[in-house]
């Protein structure tokens, strides 16, 4: 399984208030949840993000509260991976739960930048920058992660 997509750059420690504001949190619909994802640092987040899109975060990346919201947001935007220096572990886990894509690679994260068109293989780990020509090796998910990422979630995985 492969992503491919033009990434959209945060720092470190982008916590679940800037992936999905607390305020919005009253409902469910995840669509409704995508049109704020990162609103409060990139207005224009959603108005611009395309299917298959990827986003490039530092250390700690969906760390605070462990909301399950953020990456149902991250997901419903249309965003194919998330590849960060370091994920918080409960947002690490809500993601996977939720059928979101999320890699570590420092290498990767400090490298790209935003606008780059990169590709991302889960199967091998393999991250290419083809923008810049650059190619990064990430972990490759267990076999059991790849079964949950490719039906879509953890419920999906388990029907």
């Amino acid at each position: 399984m492969k992503a491919q997509g033009s990434v959209y750059k945060y720092g470190d420690n982008i916590d679940t208030d800037i992936i999905i504001p607390a305020r919005y949190l009253n409902t469910t619909d995840s669509k409704e949840l995508a049109a704020h994802c990162m609103e409060p640092i990139d207005e224009d987040f959603f108005k611009n993000v395309k299917d298959g899109d990827i986003i490039i975060g530092g250390f700690n990346f969906g760390c605070g509260s462990s909301r399950e919201h953020a990456p149902i947001a991250i997901k419903a935007c249309g965003v194919s991976c998330v590849i960060a220096k370091s994920f918080a572990r409960i947002f690490y886990r809500n993601a996977i739960n939720i059928g979101l894509a999320i890699m570590e690679c420092p290498q990767a994260a400090d490298s790209i930048e935003a606008g780059d068109e990169v590709c991302v293989d889960f199967e091998t780990g393999m991250i290419t920058n083809i923008t810049k020509n650059e190619e990064y090796k990430a972990m490759p998910f267990p076999d059991f992660i790849d079964n949950i990422i490719k039906k879509g979630g953890l419920l999906n995985s388990i029907k």
